[in-house]
């Protein structure tokens, strides 16, 4: 008798094991239609990771390392206090100055603002000062878009100042306080450009498994500014995911350290 009941307990058992799985592949299932939509499920995983068999990434201590960093509130804190002080400190004196250089050199608006995917591949707009002329071209005759280049024409003479002292980003501070970004993280691509590459880059689309940033381990890596190689966007990409894979709060102090360093001594490659 105990031996049939302990079958059936067994059984019982095995079954609940079994939902769980099944369950937990739907989860996983679910995330990723959250991170690709558009896209048909026997594709998903072939678009996420290039094959449904083999995988250059741990998709399920990603998924897990993305949770734990959208979850911690020290994260967070630590966004809202260093913008609340930044703007207190900095920004109540600076950003009017930048305003009046920036309607000195040229006409049209103080800010430009421009749709982003932030996590999930969800669309916010992105907030920047205005470093080009108003009528300047963002898409070229083939629907590719321009990235900013040397001596790039379209970029004004404050422009080019906010944009090798990177201060044409402090705007995104107010991203940040509204949740659509946090300091730390992946680079937020216009959308066009995340359209053209998640089409030549395996796993493209898993930078989006957590928030974007002002500032990232890919940009303090060297990996800043144009990437006209396929390979260069792909190193970032790559920088990105390691992020996510490696991540803790004493990370993004040391990102934000050494991001403040290169807005001082300056950087190459970016203009």
């Amino acid at each position: 008798m105990l031996f049939f009941k302990y079958i059936l307990i067994s059984n019982d058992f095995l079954l609940f094991l079994r939902k769980s799985l099944i369950w937990y592949e739907f989860q996983k299932v679910i995330m990723l239609t959250r991170i690709l939509p558009n896209i048909t499920s026997e594709r998903r995983l072939v678009k996420v990771v290039g094959t449904t068999y083999e995988t250059p990434y741990d998709l399920n201590y990603l998924f897990q390392k993305a949770n734990s960093i959208d979850n911690n509130s020290s994260k967070r804190i630590l966004d809202i206090t260093i913008t609340l002080i930044a703007t207190a400190l900095v920004f109540s004196w600076l950003f009017p100055i930048i305003a009046i250089l920036i309607k000195l050199s040229s006409r049209g608006s103080i800010f430009f603002k421009q749709e982003r995917h932030g996590v999930d591949n969800k669309i916010f707009y992105c907030y920047k000062f205005r470093t080009m002329k108003s009528d300047s071209e963002h898409i070229d005759e083939n629907g590719k878009f321009l990235q900013a280049t040397l001596n790039d024409d379209r970029i004004t003479k404050i422009g080019a100042f906010l944009r090798k002292t990177s201060l044409d980003e402090l705007p995104q501070f107010y991203n940040v306080l509204m949740g659509d970004m946090s300091i730390v993280g992946p680079r937020p691509h216009a959308t066009i450009m995340n359209h053209e590459a998640e089409k030549t880059i395996d796993g493209y689309n898993l930078r989006h498994l957590v928030k974007p940033g002002i500032t990232g381990l890919s940009q303090v890596s060297g990996l800043r500014g144009e990437t006209r190689e396929i390979d260069t966007l792909r190193m970032r990409v790559e920088s990105d995911i390691k992020y996510i894979e490696v991540w803790d709060n004493f990370l993004d102090l040391q990102i934000i350290v050494k991001t403040a360093q290169n807005v001082i001594l300056g950087e190459e490659h970016v203009f």
